[in-house]
């Protein structure tokens, strides 16, 4: 029988206003959650102020009442100086790649209303006060400067900024995506100097990526993007003081130079923090910088025998200057207390859970606050632990995910929280938990959902072919019914360390999933080996061949769906985008005989082709593991595929290049295998844009429904 299939857009529009969620409605906003915006705790401790349509407002945490607004206007972020007597406000705004972004800003003082334009109101990245609020420091064109708030002078430090060249306190394009930030560069606690790392990139090999839009001719997008094996910038640290205007460079010849990714100040005036690391990114350099003499101590090195998560420091400097340190070292990432020295005192935190946060220490309690996994890998609580007795207490709901943004005194909090059936909430709490009053929640959004016959999510575990039990979810029609067999659509991400299976409000593909549930599938997830909170071991098995025991994991995981009674084991589909994406073409090459349908959006395909710094960290250099790289890529099984498969991606992706796909769409067509391709004209990594978001889920949809 031939099967009858009515347009989507044509049953949606239908169907808007009956009791189902359709992508209409999903698109329209109609099922929009409302948030809190810009939560910042006044250095007081009884204030919180938060950005509004009028300007930046200010609220008691006693009462909750306003009482009224920092400033006046429309601004998209601000920075207070250290005793807020200033604000700079963010005003207009054009990104760059993932963290990076131009800005004009304004600097207010907020008693007289007085205000100065940032670089005489031109394009600024990275602006940061002098601790003594008296400058500003900002990168342009890729020089340092600073300037004088009272004179408005501005001050040149570097002179030989240029782009896809050398890049000063900024971070090259590797850096910023995964070491996740764009600043680098730091003030000393006295103003006095400024710490920065210096880039050169002119021997990275360049990236060209042609923009289409409407022009006769394409025009190029050109950057630096070191390939895993490929030369990266050569860096160096450099100290400049301010009151000679004199720039020199430190020696890091005796430490762990490769890469600097982070750069802090201690709680001392004349000392500045430098996190060093070789290309491995096994070990990671803590260096204190003397900024009057120019000399280097190392405090101590974090190694492990597979990789750092270089990109997920914790490092907080307390007033004796003694430091909280996280790390994985006992099999879970915890807290670790240093003196000003280098030598541990204790470990702070311990036990089968880890450390997903840190949120700061109050010297009155002597307690630090964190955000754990206590209460399951899962689920999210806040708590407090005692730096001297180890006592630890949970803060929040032990259920769903919690989140705070805590008073500078630590006397109250803000509470986000949610779980897979809640939308988020906001709650003021004291500094024991108590709850004083909820400042906001989603009721009218979960009602809407609820009206609209939303599914909700059941978590269990799944045993992979190596006994470890697997964090999962599943979503099922509400009429579901035992005794029939359903197809089955997997989503999954299954990079390092990520979690997609965790009792949260899914504001993003959660509705989609809806959706599709509503169409008669049954949806599920599973997090395999690679992923996170699970301890380290579970983490870091993949180390060297990344793509290996995932692919094995959601195999598996496939073949225990299609063993439940209530599962059609021949419709399994699967879904992912990115290193998602890579997951679900392995899955129609490697997993052909298990997987009838499967959607790669802007998929790695070949891990040659992807970034030094976050490839390397999982899988060393292709010189080094070349059958790593190779045993691993899709590109060389495409001779396997058998089901219906369709290949997204963007042209303009600067992450995971549009070079993937082309490859592997080759590697298909030389093998004489059938598949659906859609190219997003100068679209990124994200895919959005206009109309391109709806566009795109409706064609997957369609092909779910088509194929599946």
């Amino acid at each position: 029988m031939k099967k009858i299939f009515i347009s989507l857009s044509l049953l949606a529009s239908i169907s808007f206003f009956s009791q189902t969620i359709t992508l209409d409605k999903i698109y329209s906003g109609y099922y929009r959650g409302k948030g809190i915006s810009g939560i910042s705790s006044l250095k007081n401790g009884e204030n919180y102020v938060i950005i509004e349509p009028g300007g930046i407002a200010k609220y008691s945490y006693k009462t909750t009442k306003k009482d009224g607004n920092i400033v006046e206007g429309s601004f998209q972020s601000y920075i207070f100086n250290d005793d807020e007597s200033k604000i700079l406000l963010l005003k207009d705004s054009q990104p760059i790649y993932r963290h990076s972004f131009f800005g004009k800003y304004e600097v207010r003082d907020i008693k007289t209303g007085k205000s100065l334009q940032l670089n005489e109101g031109n394009f600024v990245q990275e602006p940061t006060f002098s601790p003594d609020g008296s400058k500003v420091a900002f990168v342009a064109d890729n020089n340092l400067f600073y300037q004088d708030l009272n004179s408005g002078e501005i001050v040149k430090i570097t002179e030989d900024g240029k782009k896809n060249q050398i890049l000063n306190g900024l971070a090259d394009w590797v850096y910023e995506e995964e070491f996740g930030h764009a600043r680098l560069y730091e003030w000393t606690k006295n103003s006095d100097a400024i710490v920065f790392v210096k880039s050169n990139e002119s021997e990275v090999p360049e990236m060209s990526i042609p923009i289409y839009g409407k022009q006769l001719y394409p025009s190029e997008m050109r950057f630096k993007y070191p390939k895993a094996g490929e030369k990266n910038s050569i860096v160096s640290a450099q100290l400049y003081r301010l009151d000679n205007a004199k720039t020199i460079a430190l020696n890091l010849s005796n430490y762990k130079n490769y890469y600097i990714p982070n750069v802090y100040h201690t709680a001392k005036a004349d000392e500045i923090i430098l996190i060093t690391s070789e290309r491995l990114q096994n070990a990671s350099d803590v260096l204190k910088v003397n900024t009057k003499t120019g000399n280097i101590t190392k405090l101590f090195t974090e190694s492990d025998k597979r990789w750092i998560d270089t990109d997920d420091v914790t490092l907080e400097f307390l007033d004796d200057n003694s430091f909280i340190w996280g790390a994985e070292r006992d099999g879970n990432r915890h807290l670790y207390w240093y003196d000003q020295n280098g030598k541990l005192k204790k470990q702070i935190t311990k036990g089968n859970w880890e450390v997903t946060n840190y949120y700061g220490y109050s010297p009155r309690t002597k307690e630090v606050f964190i955000q754990t996994t206590q209460n399951g890998s899962i689920n999210k609580v806040v708590s407090k632990v005692n730096i001297n007795t180890g006592k630890i207490t949970i803060l929040s709901e032990k259920a769903g995910t919690n989140s705070a943004n805590f008073s500078q005194n630590y006397n109250y909090f803000i509470e986000t929280s949610s779980s897979a059936a809640k939308p988020y909430t906001y709650v003021l709490k004291d500094g024991n938990g108590k709850t004083l009053k909820e400042l906001q929640n989603n009721e009218e959004q979960l009602k809407k959902l609820e009206a609209d016959n939303m599914a909700t999510k059941e978590f269990f575990t799944i045993p992979n072919e190596v006994g470890d039990q697997m964090n999962a979810w599943i979503m099922k029609p509400k009429d579901f019914d035992p005794n029939k067999k359903y197809p089955l659509f997997m989503f999954q991400y299954s990079g390092p360390g990520s979690q997609q299976v965790t009792n949260s409000w899914d504001q993003g593909n959660g509705f989609w999933f809806n959706h599709l549930v509503q169409q008669g599938y049954i949806v599920a997830c599973v997090d395999g080996r690679g992923t996170g909170y699970k301890g380290t071991e579970y983490k870091k098995v993949t180390y060297l061949n990344l793509g290996k025991y995932e692919i094995e994991d959601q195999i598996a995981a496939a073949k225990w769906f299609g063993k439940q009674s209530y599962i059609n084991k021949d419709r399994i589909g699967i879904f992912g985008w990115s290193f998602g994406g890579y997951m679900a073409s392995l899955a129609l090459t490697k997993g052909a005989d298990v997987f009838k349908t499967g959607i790669a959006v802007a998929p790695v395909t070949n891990w040659r082709y992807y970034d030094s710094v976050y490839t390397e960290r999982f899988m060393r250099t292709p010189q080094e593991n070349p059958a790593g790289y190779d045993d691993n890529s899709p590109t060389n099984y495409a001779q396997l595929l058998k089901g219906k498969f369709l290949l997204i991606h963007g042209t303009a992706d600067d992450n995971v290049h549009f070079q993937n796909s082309m490859e592997f769409s080759e590697a298909l067509i030389q093998n004489k295998k059938q598949f659906e391709f859609m190219a997003y004209p100068d679209k990124n990594h994200g895919i959005f844009g206009g109309n391109t978001r709806p566009q795109l889920y409706e064609k997957m949809t369609n092909f779910i429904l088509e194929n599946l």
